[in-house]
């Protein structure tokens, strides 16, 4: 497995080495000793809790995050594609509104490491796609807030054919300036 750092200090995007064949293929997808270098973490998260979600295209989800029980994710791609955006949402940050976008799929089997700290979306660019992320600290639905996905002043650029399909909660989204974030 290897890292690849993105813009935003301690967002990254890990690659597995992939042994395939014409039977298939074998990765690592999780090695917490080496997931711990590769992060540039001090220590191993807890992973508390599992999520798997299926979505069809121009499915947008997000930007959540929790404001108490910050959770950490790691992200990826088991059928499909998607866009997956991660925005620092931490005040005190030298990168507070700043995003990366990235692509994660089946195909290119990468995985995201979002720190508590980010609001976090997708939208689906296949057909459908499956998403599985491992999270640091239970949902807790009396925290969850949610940037508005269009918010002009983060200026994300979803790659989406006409209007995404949003959640009432994800249509409701505040805008950056006007929403709780972290010190």
């Amino acid at each position: 497995m290897k890292a690849v750092q993105t813009a935003i200090d301690g967002v990254v995007i890990l690659e597995p080495k992939v042994f395939g064949d014409d039977r298939g293929f074998f990765y690592e997808s999780y090695n917490e000793r080496r997931f711990v270098e590769l992060a540039g973490l001090a220590a191993a998260p807890r992973f508390v809790q599992d999520n798997h979600s299926k979505s069809a295209k121009n499915v947008l989800r997000g930007l959540h995050y929790q404001i108490r029980q910050a959770q950490g994710k790691l992200v990826r791609v088991v059928a499909g594609e998607v866009f997956d955006v991660v925005v620092d949402i931490r005040r005190s940050s030298p990168t507070f509104g700043r995003s990366v976008g990235v692509t994660l799929s089946a195909a290119n089997q990468r995985q995201l490491w979002v720190p508590a700290g980010f609001a976090h979306g997708f939208v689906v660019t296949s057909e459908s796609a499956e998403f599985l992320y491992k999270t640091t600290d239970y949902w807790a639905p009396e925290h969850e807030r949610c940037i508005l996905w269009n918010d002009p002043a983060l200026g994300i650029e979803w790659p989406v054919d006409g209007e995404p399909v949003l959640s009432d909660k994800d249509r409701q989204g505040k805008l950056l300036s006007e929403a709780e974030v972290f010190e």
